[in-house]
């Protein structure tokens, strides 16, 4: 299924999911005016055909004692498989990392991390970003409020 395929139903559930992805399918059917078992059909449908990755809860990291949000970037010396593979693969085994994009510009990497306080980002800096080889600068910036952080695209 491509995106031009998705009628304004698809969209209104996945509008609808996106701001309440706990919302019952009952629930649902009567917010788009559809039958229970036709909303079912459809739900199934979008996450077969990948427009529904999954379902999680969002937590606050604050209150689960990450302090700290940063936003680091790294650059690579050389620009060779092996070595961008060895960091992407480091990369997504830790979980302080939240997400990791591979960009253009002046750094090669822009990586979203939660961690507890300034001797976790030490230890981070020092003890994990540092010592992988063909890493050559590490630029990081303290994230002092955050003013906007969704995951919903914009359907319209």
């Amino acid at each position: 299924m491509v995106e031009h395929a998705l009628d304004e139903i698809d969209r209104s559930i996945l509008r609808l999911l996106q701001v309440d992805a706990r919302i019952s399918n009952a629930d649902l059917a009567r917010r788009i005016d559809l039958s229970a078992p036709a909303t079912h059909a459809r739900v199934r449908r979008l996450e077969r055909s990948g427009f529904i990755r999954g379902y999680f809860g969002v937590l606050d990291p604050e209150r689960l004692g990450f302090d700290l949000l940063c936003f680091v970037q790294v650059a690579l010396q050389v620009h060779q498989h092996e070595q961008i593979e060895r960091f992407r693969s480091l990369v997504r085994g830790w979980p302080e990392v939240l997400e990791t994009h591979h960009l253009t510009g002046e750094y090669d990497y822009l990586l979203k991390v939660v961690l507890k306080d300034r001797r976790d980002l030490e230890r981070f800096a020092v003890d994990r970003l540092t010592p992988i080889p063909g890493v050559s600068r590490i630029h990081t910036s303290l994230v002092l409020a955050e003013v906007k952080s969704t995951t919903a695209l914009p359907l319209d």
